[in-house]
């Protein structure tokens, strides 16, 4: 080989070298980053009482009683809603207990009273608080179930929609030998 070959081969590779140097110097002009002038992010709490809860409480609309609900609710769209639940729940008489307890005849049900199945602490406080899983509190528990039971074991964030919960929950009143009566859509 040459010399002359050997200067091309050099002066190509130090171009490509001067090319990528200049696209990276333009790059960084063209797309400086700016720094902040606070690093972080701030984050606003609102005050116990204060006008931020006026506020949050004045946009969030007003949920309609369950029993107005249900009076409207579906239980074949309630039975679709399965999905979530049926990885952990199973939902037939004599079913077994899986990550959460079998739901079969749940509504008037003591909370924490399934045999064989291992409850957290949390719930078995609720359980010992709670006569049994009426429509409100099976409704609250549906939509923030970490809320309701603070402590539980149950990963489920919550239902957020009212009209699901209802569905839900009308399709948990059917399975059952004697389901409990609906209440009063008045309430």
């Amino acid at each position: 080989m040459n010399s002359a070959k050997l200067n091309t081969i050099a002066g190509a590779v130090l171009f490509v070298l001067l090319v990528t140097m200049g696209l990276g110097m333009l790059s960084d002009i063209i797309f400086a980053p700016s720094e902040p002038e606070k690093p972080g992010y701030e984050i606003v709490v609102a005050e116990a009482g204060g006008e931020g809860e006026a506020e949050a409480a004045a946009e969030e609309p007003q949920v309609e009683p369950i029993g107005v609900r249900l009076a409207s609710a579906s239980a074949e769209d309630g039975e679709k809603l399965l999905r979530a639940c049926a990885s952990c729940h199973a939902f037939e008489q004599g079913g077994p207990n899986k990550v959460g307890p079998v739901l079969w005849d749940i509504v008037g049900r003591h909370p924490g009273s399934v045999d064989g199945f291992r409850y957290s602490g949390a719930m078995q406080e609720y359980g010992e608080s709670t006569e049994a899983w009426a429509y409100e509190n099976l409704d609250a528990f549906l939509a923030a179930p970490k809320q309701v039971v603070s402590g539980t074991s149950m990963g489920y964030a919550g239902m957020r929609k009212p009209e699901d919960r209802a569905n839900l929950i009308a399709y948990l009143r059917t399975l059952s030998d004697d389901p409990v009566p609906l209440p009063d859509a008045a309430q």
